[in-house]
């Protein structure tokens, strides 16, 4: 029988699942917990050490000998810092020593209780990876423990730290198996053709196989979920994972439905987006893309061919579409303006800012974007854009809304800007992504104190900083203005300003999604 602490037989499951055979144990009342499942599985040796001190370093012996992980268990408080120098040695001979730590619920830590300090990053620089470990009460709690365990087992040659909190009561032994957990293994990069040559098998062979690429684009993926609701024959059983962040939650949402994904990186980072990570491939995305893509031509799959059919359908609506004067009625026209521009010699560099300027960018731009979806901010995509105009002959344009550049005037005051860059600004007096939460509107405080509604221009800021400044207030000044940005010379920035009702702009991205169905 096993511990009924949730978190325990989550860490327990996923240690004997990575293969880790040997444990050294230290007493305390608080990692009982701990050490009773180890001692519960077979597949691990216990060896009982008392000073803690010392059971480091009879931890580090045992990685030597046997060139593979060895976990040392200790309790709360000081116990973990006696761990340090054995730590330590461990890093600099990168042995994979897996320290586990009790600690008290992090609600009593600095409370005069017993035997509580502040254990996470207790060991600081010397470990390649430390954790604290929830007390999971839902099911989301639970894949973000699930999560962090494989985060901390699949690193190799360092040490790594698991902190546990565990509240009491400690000692009910009531539970009769392991939870079946996932795990999360890391394909490294010093086989990369062996790699890649799995990881393509395994796409090609799945019933359901779906490529994603993150940021910088995922044209009309959103729209394709919209559509397809909740069909099943559209749910992949495997997701390959490459590039950055997606914007789309919706489209988030639906991958979480897949069996498993397979993400590739170079850093062997778990970046589980999609809440069924198995497996990181450490290695270039963009090569083992491009190889999935060769092997589709010489054997198409019909999978890939449903979806293909389903995008090729949204992506003729986004050009029949014909949206009022709006805020995707001027990205729509600057895209049909930007897609010959980043093919020529001298290419256009797009930019666009967060919220809504990239989701509009997601159903037009066909072309590389730049967007700060790391973290995804508003507030430096200016300045972002502006930076990147200082160090190359391209010209730089930035599609920016009005909270967004607002907050980033100052990227304008700034004396190495040149001609080169262009700004188009979408203002329509608010934060206009607020208009389209649901939920949202039936707050008073939502145009005022959330959208931060304004009546702000941008004229001022230009002449103050040297800035060309152009705007329009309909469609046909929203062409002529897009046009002249496009090509006019200047030796300063040119800005074009067009202002849109917020509402309308609400209305047109609605009736839009609603015309997708047909």
């Amino acid at each position: 029988m096993y511990s009924n602490k949730e978190n325990v037989n989550i860490l327990t499951s996923l240690l004997v699942a990575h293969g880790v055979r040997h444990a050294v144990v230290c007493p305390g009342s608080r990692n009982s917990p701990i050490v009773h499942n180890l001692n519960e599985c077979k597949e691990i040796q216990c060896y009982p050490v008392t000073d803690e001190r010392s059971a480091g370093f009879y931890a580090l012996g045992m990685t030597q000998a046997l060139n593979e992980p060895v976990v040392v268990c200790v309790t709360s408080g000081t116990a973990l810092l006696n761990l340090a120098p054995a730590v330590a040695e461990a890093y600099y001979q990168q042995r994979p020593l897996i320290v586990i730590s009790a600690d008290r619920p992090p609600q009593w830590i600095d409370q005069l209780d017993g035997q509580t300090l502040p254990q996470p990053d207790a060991l600081g620089c010397f470990v390649r990876k430390a954790v604290s470990l929830p007390e999971p009460h839902d099911n989301e709690n639970r894949w973000y423990c699930n999560r962090l365990v494989n985060e901390a087992l699949i690193v190799r040659h360092a040490p790594v730290h698991i902190n546990v909190p565990i509240s009491e009561p400690l000692f009910d032994y009531t539970v009769a198996e392991l939870p079946k957990e996932r795990k999360i293994e890391l394909l490294p990069a010093d086989t990369p053709s062996d790699t890649l040559s799995h990881v393509c098998q395994k796409f090609m062979q799945s019933k359901r196989p779906m490529l994603i690429c993150g940021q910088p684009m995922n044209p009309n993926l959103d729209e394709a979920v919209f559509l397809i609701q909740d069909d099943e024959r559209y749910v992949p059983d495997f997701v390959l994972y490459i590039g950055g962040s997606i914007v789309s939650k919706r489209v988030k949402r639906f991958l979480r439905k897949a069996k498993e994904t397979w993400t590739v990186n170079w850093t062997g980072e778990v970046n589980d987006t999609f809440m069924n990570l198995t497996h990181v491939v450490q290695g270039d995305g963009e090569v083992l893309a491009d190889q999935v893509r060769f092997m589709l031509e010489q054997q198409p799959h019909p999978f890939v061919q449903l979806w293909e059919e389903l995008l090729m359908r949204v992506r003729q609506h986004a050009a029949d579409y014909t949206p009022a004067y709006s805020e995707m009625a001027i990205v729509k026209y600057s895209e049909t303006q930007f897609s010959p521009l980043t093919t020529h010699h001298l290419p256009f560099i797009i930019h666009y800012a967060n919220s809504t300027s990239i989701r509009l960018a997601n159903i037009y731009a066909k072309h590389y974007v730049y967007c700060n979806r790391g973290v995804n901010g508003i507030d430096g995509s200016l300045s972002t854009a502006a930076g990147f105009s200082c160090v190359v002959d391209n010209r730089v344009f930035c599609v920016i809304g009005d909270l967004s550049f607002f907050y980033d005037q100052n990227a304008l005051w700034n004396q190495n800007l040149r001609g080169n860059f262009r700004i188009l600004l979408l203002n329509n007096g608010k934060g206009g992504i607020f208009n389209l939460l649901k939920g949202l509107e039936q707050s008073p405080a939502r145009d005022q104190f959330v959208a931060a509604a304004h009546h702000t221009s941008a004229e001022g800021i230009c002449m103050q900083n040297d800035v060309k400044y152009l705007k329009a207030e309909n469609m046909e000044e929203m062409q002529k203005g897009v046009d002249l940005l496009l090509n006019m010379e200047s030796d300063r920035p040119v800005l074009l300003e067009v202002f849109t009702d917020a509402s309308e702009d609400e209305r047109v991205f609605k009736d839009y999604y609603l015309k997708v169905k047909g």
